[in-house]
């Protein structure tokens, strides 16, 4: 357990006067001076543009329930009264549908004071309907680590529609590191819009952040416009690259002008805009509005620097939809609005950016599946 007298001095390189979202190198420095403390060293690729992979750690506690600890009891308290059984994780173990497990993780923070955690699920667990959220001891909030925060972190898993593989090391959530209060506005995501052209719709919507809507209709060829999961298909292995048959787990959705979700499914759709984000600016798609409509969109929302953008070698990506009604059907038509993208700067140029030689598997993507799969 970290104390806030155990906190490391940190320097004025971290504690940036601007506000904003660090890059990689600025995480480097937040591991380098203690502020991020990992049990195992970090591996070559885990801090990614704007964000670090957090690794999950050595057991899997399966609970009765999902939970926030409040502000009077760490993580380790509720689980000791929440428990069922304890799960090693060295070997692998297999995570099932409809469970809930909490995994303490590899990395812990001692932040300094204005820097800010947000955590949210990888792109490759959203895909596969891994619902993944990160909590703190004395937490209010899931994936919100309050600056000054010294302590573990935990990654609550709950697998919705296929069983997945997990081990010692597996990457499902993702954290980025804010430093002082959210700098964006609709103001300037306008003059950025009109500096880059952040997505490729003829009328930008901008307010509380720019709209993307759903494509369902496709470029008029025989592709399909999305995909719906299989159910009581086999197992995901989430450390495995390319390993499984398409067909296997999701059926595809032919073109069509609108589809009904179920609530007892889970389906991959794709924007109708491309998007870019800038070098200088990180991205992340806010929960959709309820009062329009009863389904959840994206559960994986932060999309890095460069993504879809020339300096990362793309020409704009579609968004990936993570898409699940709620508690009843519900009709999605083609370009209805479904998502706000919230654009926000970096404090500082990143070194890299999204797709730049760093194995980045969804620049200049379309409708694309998780990289669990293999390609057509």
């Amino acid at each position: 357990m970290i104390t806030r007298q155990e906190q490391p001095y940190v320097t004025a390189s971290v504690l940036t006067s601007k506000r904003g979202i660090l890059p990689a190198h600025g995480i480097r420095q937040l591991v380098e001076v203690g502020a991020v403390i990992a049990a195992a060293p970090l591996d070559v690729d885990q801090i990614q543009p704007a964000s670090l992979d957090l690794r999950l750690g050595q057991v899997a506690y399966r609970v009765r329930a999902s939970f926030l600890p409040g502000p009077e009891a760490t993580v380790a308290d509720r689980l000791r009264e929440l428990a069922l059984h304890t799960m090693p994780l060295d070997g692998g173990a297999v995570l099932e549908t409809g469970c809930v497990y909490i995994v303490p993780l590899l990395e812990s923070l001692a932040l300094p004071p204005g820097i800010h955690g947000l955590a949210n699920p990888k792109s490759s667990t959203g895909r596969i309907d891994v619902f993944t959220r990160v909590i703190a001891d004395y937490a209010r909030e899931f994936d919100k680590i309050a600056a000054d925060y010294a302590g573990p972190l935990y990654a609550e898993i709950s697998p919705r529609t296929f069983p997945v593989l997990v081990r010692t090391g597996s990457r499902l959530p993702q954290i980025r590191f804010r430093s002082g209060p959210p700098a964006w506005s609709d103001a300037a995501t306008m003059l950025l819009n009109e500096q880059e052209r952040l997505v490729s719709a003829e009328r930008v919507d901008i307010d509380n952040g720019i709209a993307l809507s759903v494509d369902l209709v496709g470029a008029g060829d025989d592709a399909p416009v999305g995909f719906r999961a299989k159910r009581h298909s086999a197992l995901i292995d989430v450390d495995k690259k390319a390993a499984l048959d398409i067909a296997d787990y999701w059926d595809p959705l032919p073109r069509r002008g609108s589809l009904i979700l179920d609530p007892n499914e889970f389906y991959i759709l794709a924007s109708k805009e491309a998007v870019k984000v800038p070098p200088t600016h990180a991205a992340e798609m806010v929960p959709f509005n309820p009062l329009v409509g009863e389904f959840r969109v994206h559960y994986a929302g932060f999309f890095d620097p460069g993504f879809g953008h020339a300096a990362g070698h793309g020409e704009g990506s579609r968004a990936v939809l993570e898409v699940r009604s709620h508690e009843v059907p519900f009709i999605l038509e083609d370009g209805q609005i479904v998502g706000r993208l919230i654009y926000e700067p970096l404090t500082e140029p990143p070194e890299q950016v999204y797709g730049q030689g760093i194995g980045s598997h969804y620049q200049s993507q379309g409708l694309k599946l998780s990289k669990h799969f293999r390609a057509g």
